[in-house]
């Protein structure tokens, strides 16, 4: 029995080994990866975008808004003059936290008479990344705290933070992780039945036969997509179901805007699913392609370290991938309450992938056809 086992085996790696393709799969994707994952896969925030709003002249707010400048974690990159900027500069992402010192809070340092407050904004649509952030500046009044209370021999804490969360004002991750799920299954579920579906035929040896057939590598690419997009739609109608009715995350934007983006998504991946089943000439070859997309999409996706925290080079890199659209497209509806219009900067780049990839995998068909 051992012998048969053991001759299986050498049957099995050989036939790994001699094809190229195979070779090429096993060595170069993994090495890609590491190193690509190794760079853009890191909880480690720095120079996050801040807006700072001061209405305190005095000596004591200018040392505190010193230390958060100062600090590695944080970078100022808007000095907001009135109460209504502070919206729109958290609205637009133009930064992930707000600054508020008010005009007392040099009055109240100095009087000791109680703590002098100081409001922090995050932007609490990914509850992580502002868990974190607010953690940094927990550090920087305590250390300004140590500092003041050391030179002016005072008891308690002279400043005190009053922190309020934007959109997402409990700062709860489940909020933020679980629509980011259906990306991620609806990712997996399409690009696996796109990437076998072609590459399943050829193993059989039937689609040979229907390359002879009347059909048009139009409409045999088609034929090939209708089946992937009902699929990977009704997946992620399922989960939106369940997010909204069993994780109870509120749904607070357009039911339209949500699948319009969905549709384009689902397109994108099938795109790329029937490039990869029409290189694949078995349907191993076919999940390891799938397999090499689906593991660094959902890295450079943004769905776990945020795309502003990677290097230039991966942020570039992401511009390429759909999960990353979607995953703005789904936690906007579900978190912000956007609309149609919101989201067309989103839309039309998940449209081009899907017809770049679908225009590939009909070429492809077509070399093959004659």
């Amino acid at each position: 029995m051992w012998w048969r086992i053991q001759a299986l085996l050498i049957k099995e790696f050989l036939s790994l080994l001699k094809d190229k393709k195979s070779r090429f799969v096993l060595i170069v994707p993994p090495l890609v990866q590491l190193f690509v994952l190794s760079y853009a896969a890191t909880y480690d925030l720095n120079q996050l975008p801040i807006a700072i709003y001061n209405e305190d002249r005095g000596n004591a707010a200018r040392d505190l808004i010193a230390r958060f400048n100062g600090a590695p974690a944080f970078r100022e990159v808007l000095r907001i003059e009135r109460q209504a900027q502070i919206a729109e500069a958290l609205d637009s992402k133009q930064v992930l936290m707000v600054l508020h010192i008010g005009p007392q809070f040099s009055r109240d340092l100095l009087s000791g008479r109680q703590p002098a407050a100081v409001q922090i904004l995050l932007d609490g649509r990914d509850s992580n990344t502002a868990q974190i952030a607010l953690g940094y500046a927990r550090s920087v009044v305590s250390q300004f705290n140590s500092d003041w209370v050391r030179q002016h021999n005072q008891s308690g804490p002279p400043a005190e933070l009053r922190v309020r969360a934007w959109f997402n004002p409990n700062l709860e991750s489940r909020w933020f992780i679980v629509p980011g799920i259906v990306g991620l299954l609806t990712l997996v579920v399409t690009m696996t039945v796109a990437a076998l579906s072609v590459a399943r035929e050829r193993e059989q040896g039937t689609f040979d036969q229907l390359l002879v057939t009347p059909f048009t590598p139009t409409e045999i690419l088609i034929g090939k997509a209708i089946p992937g997009l009902i699929i990977g739609i009704a997946e992620a109608s399922f989960s939106i179901f369940m997010v909204v009715f069993w994780f109870q995350v509120p749904l607070l934007g357009s039911l339209a805007a949500l699948y319009i983006g969905i549709v384009l998504y689902v397109f994108s991946v099938i795109g790329a699913g029937l490039m990869i089943s029409s290189l694949s000439v078995t349907q191993q070859q076919g999940l390891l392609g799938g397999f090499l997309l689906i593991v660094p999409g959902v890295i450079l996706s943004g769905y776990a370290t945020p795309i502003e925290n990677m290097p230039e080079l991966v942020q570039h890199l992401t511009l390429i991938n759909p999960l990353r659209y979607f995953l703005i497209i789904i936690r906007g509806v579900f978190l912000e309450g956007l609309g149609v219009d919101d989201l067309v900067d989103q839309y039309w780049p998940l449209a081009l992938i899907g017809l770049f990839c679908l225009s590939c995998a009909g070429l492809l068909f077509r070399k093959r056809m004659y």
